[in-house]
């Protein structure tokens, strides 16, 4: 009898563990799409909220980084074959994104070098690399 109680309380251990990996999964799906659908429509200044707190308050966006965000619109985003696993809680992803620049029509694609991280005490991903570089070439 004692055998048994043994394995059953194994298995709820393994069960109750694989629940929660599966949940952090679905989370970062669902943080990534959102993400993604908050840059696609060219939503900065809400893109930065993803971004882990800490970080943000000790590198908050400058009006600078502001004014260059509104002066190109987002047509594309492709976030390729999605998140790689780094560790348990961190996540690494390489995103393609078109910009044009409203002033100039031209249209140019950088790519995003995204590192997400999962606080397990507030059970949400965050951006910890930053929003995307759109200076560079």
């Amino acid at each position: 009898m004692r055998r048994i109680l043994g394995i059953l309380a194994m298995l709820s251990a393994l069960l109750l563990a694989g629940c929660a990996t599966q949940n952090r999964s679905d989370t970062l799906t669902a943080t990534l799409t959102a993400y993604g659908s908050t840059l696609r429509w060219g939503d900065f200044q809400s893109a930065a909220l993803f971004i882990d707190p800490k970080i943000r308050a000790a590198h908050p966006l400058s009006d600078l980084d502001l004014a260059r965000y509104k002066q190109v619109r987002v047509t594309e985003y492709d976030n390729g074959s999605g998140p790689v696993p780094l560790d348990d809680l961190d996540v690494q992803q390489t995103a393609r994104i078109s910009l044009v620049n409203i002033h100039t029509q031209s249209e140019r694609t950088i790519v995003d070098h995204q590192t997400w991280h999962y606080d397990e005490k507030t059970k949400h991903w965050w951006l910890t690399s930053g929003l995307p570089d759109i200076t560079r070439d």
